[in-house]
């Protein structure tokens, strides 16, 4: 394999500029307008940079100044980041979920100076909290729809203006923009990436040119990609997941990024496509794996027999392929008719025909998701890293995917368990720190460059590492025996029926659970026998319902190695825990002390055997911030002793 090394000296624009130089008529972006595909090449993503580079030069952004970028998922995001860091600025993303209050103080924590948003839902977000934000000098919109009554008002500019102003500048002198990106420089900060903020807001990482670069090259060392190759951009771009594959692997391999017409569309635009590699966080796949089950429930009952008996062949073939032995002669030939006959025709129909590898990562993945992945013919693979060093500083190798492990490190990343069983890991994507935040980042970085990752993990007798949980969040029941929530929240989410989890137990004398039910998949189930709801809230209460998360949580605990280890104590809860109410971070993890205190009263009913049911008042949070309370009654359950 051709030596890259030599791209680890470039700055992104730099490398953009290189890319243009080795193949600038191939299609670089692709975007979904209308219903159709836009292609931009590699000179044409050069040239809108530009414009975007010195439009904001015009406005008065220069080096060191910061602009956030509240955007959905479309090529101009990339246009004006990397147009601000060939200015010699940073960029910062913001998720699009994120409430005006918490906008208002990241923007002023990063002291940003200029703020990019796609549409007028995200214009309207920052100019409700105008006042609180004074050091913003501009807000760029690309998204001219309901936006013709702010024109008059010189704070907004359209990205069509910036453009303008750009194409003026480079006439007057058409050798500025170059001089600013040979200027640039390697280990320069190019991005403030927001961390999770499982325990309040998120802090913003430093990320250099050379910590994406060399992530996206190291990366495809292991897992090489095509030139050729199709990426689909469906991930929030302030989320490091997508930032790795848009300014790292894609400009480490020159594949295509497309970007769909909307997070709706998203799953269909991807059919269109049929990408070569696919990343996402571990409910991307829970939701394709439930569409999935719900297509094949609504099929006829000779194809459900046909699946049922592929799937226990493919599951066994699929232990073989992941360790990278030869199947049998009998079990392959069965494996491949299944393939044919029945997982290839329905891997199409989600469009991962042509998908070589597949990356789950952000948060731990059931083994038994792997082996399903695996069994219909996607090579599932998990990563492990975190946004401190790129995203991915851990992998699966083909033939060495160990659903219990989270892989080997990447090329050039070094590992080691501390004294305290805490992993710490040592590579060139390590970031240079937190921004505005010197005691943060001498907590998180050792002098010598070893990274804490906050998680209790160990190394196997195979090289690979096995992570075990958050240091913070290992538990330790009344009797001193340890035990991990997240292990057994991931057990428990495997169940089609059950879609998340909040473990407890730590200094109790058993471990309970609250419940989320998937409303698709058990409103389907509910449907199929007849059973009448109305709303989530009454279909979770559905003592049917009880009864089948019930035996769900009994075969689970039946497989359950120790004692300790079984749930003993449940109770569905009555709304799907949410970003917008502050129980989940914006990529999807529990924060776990928040769900306790905030349902502190079904918390303490848990481990109040004499409790049944409790009248709750349900408290609601929408996303443009209004308010709801409802009374409803939740029932708790007590699971049968098992020996």
């Amino acid at each position: 394999m051709e030596n890259r090394d030599h791209l680890l000296e470039y700055s992104i624009p730099q490398l953009l500029r290189w890319r243009v130089k080795t193949s600038g008529n191939k299609t670089a972006l692709r975007e979904k307008d209308f219903g159709r595909w836009i292609p931009y090449t590699w000179n044409e993503y050069y040239d809108y940079t530009r414009r975007a580079s010195l439009g904001l030069k015009e406005i008065g952004f220069g080096r060191q100044d910061k602009i956030a970028l509240i955007c959905d998922n479309i090529p101009e995001v990339l246009f004006v980041a990397i147009g601000a860091q060939a200015a010699g600025g940073i960029s910062a993303g913001i998720y699009q979920t994120t409430l005006p209050d918490e906008i208002a103080q990241i923007i002023d924590y990063l002291e940003i100076s200029v703020v990019f948003c796609s549409d007028q839902e995200q214009v309207d977000k920052v100019l409700e909290i105008r006042e609180r934000i004074p050091n913003v000098k501009r807000v760029i919109y690309e998204d001219p729809r309901g936006m013709r009554g702010y024109r008059s008002d010189k704070w907004f500019m359209s990205i069509d203006d910036l453009y303008a102003l750009g194409d003026r500048a480079h006439q007057n002198d058409p050798g500025c923009f170059e001089t600013m990106v040979d200027e640039g420089s390697a280990d320069e900060v190019c991005h403030l990436c927001l961390t999770s903020g499982t325990t309040g807001l998120p802090k913003g990482a430093m990320m250099t040119h050379r910590n994406y670069i060399n992530m996206g090259l190291r990366l495809t060392e292991v897992d090489p990609l095509e030139p050729t190759d199709e990426y689909v951009s469906f991930l929030p771009f302030a989320w490091i997941g997508e930032q790795m594959n848009s300014f790292g692997v894609a400009m480490a391999t020159g594949i295509a990024i497309n970007f769909p017409e909307s997070v709706e569309t998203a799953m269909a635009d991807l059919k269109e496509i049929g990408p070569h590699f696919m990343f996402g966080a571990p409910r991307i796949y829970e939701t394709i794996r439930s569409q999935i089950w719900l297509k094949i429930d609504e099929s006829y009952r000779f194809n459900k027999l046909c699946y049922n008996f592929f799937m226990k062949i493919g599951e066994k073939a699929a232990h073989y392929r992941m360790t990278g032995r030869s199947k049998p002669q009998v079990l392959g030939v069965l494996s491949w008719l299944g393939s044919v006959l029945m997982f290839r025709p329905l891997v199409n129909q989600i469009g991962l025909s042509r998908l070589r590898r597949a990356y789950t990562g952000g948060a731990a993945l059931g083994p038994e998701l792997f082996t399903f992945y695996q069994a219909i013919g996607v090579n599932l693979k998990q990563i492990y890293g975190q946004t401190e060093i790129t995203g991915i500083a851990y992998v699966h190798r083909d033939g060495g995917v160990h659903p219990e492990t989270v892989g080997k490190p990447l090329p050039g990343t070094e590992c080691m368990i501390s004294d305290q069983g805490e992993i710490l890991s040592r590579s060139a994507s390590v970031t240079k720190g937190y921004y505005k935040a010197p005691e943060k980042t001498a907590e998180l970085i050792e002098p010598d460059g070893w990274l804490h990752s906050g998680d209790a993990g160990y190394i196997n007798e195979n090289g690979h590492l096995v992570v075990i949980d958050r240091v913070s969040d290992v538990m330790h029941n009344s009797r001193g025996e340890m035990f991990s929530p997240m292990f057994l929240e991931n057990r428990l989410k495997f169940s089609p029926y059950i879609k998340e989890a909040v473990i407890f137990g730590n200094q109790q004398d058993y471990v309970s659970a609250l419940i989320n039910i998937d409303p698709i998949v058990v409103g389907k189930w509910a449907e199929d026998r007849g059973i009448s709801f109305s709303t989530f809230m009454d279909l979770s209460a559905k003592p049917e319902v009880a009864d089948l998360v019930y035996r769900e949580i009994a075969r689970i605990n039946g497989n359950a190695e120790q004692a300790h280890f079984r749930i003993h104590r449940f109770a569905i809860l009555y709304k799907l825990l949410d970003v917008d109410d502050g129980e989940l971070t914006k990529t999807g993890k529990i924060r776990r002390q928040f769900v306790r205190e905030k349902y502190r009263d079904l918390y303490e009913a848990l481990y109040d055997a004499s409790v049944s049911e409790k009248q709750v008042e349900a408290f609601y949070q929408y996303q443009d911030g209004q308010t709801a309370t409802v009374k409803t009654k939740l029932a708790f359950y007590t699971m049968e002793q098992t020996s």
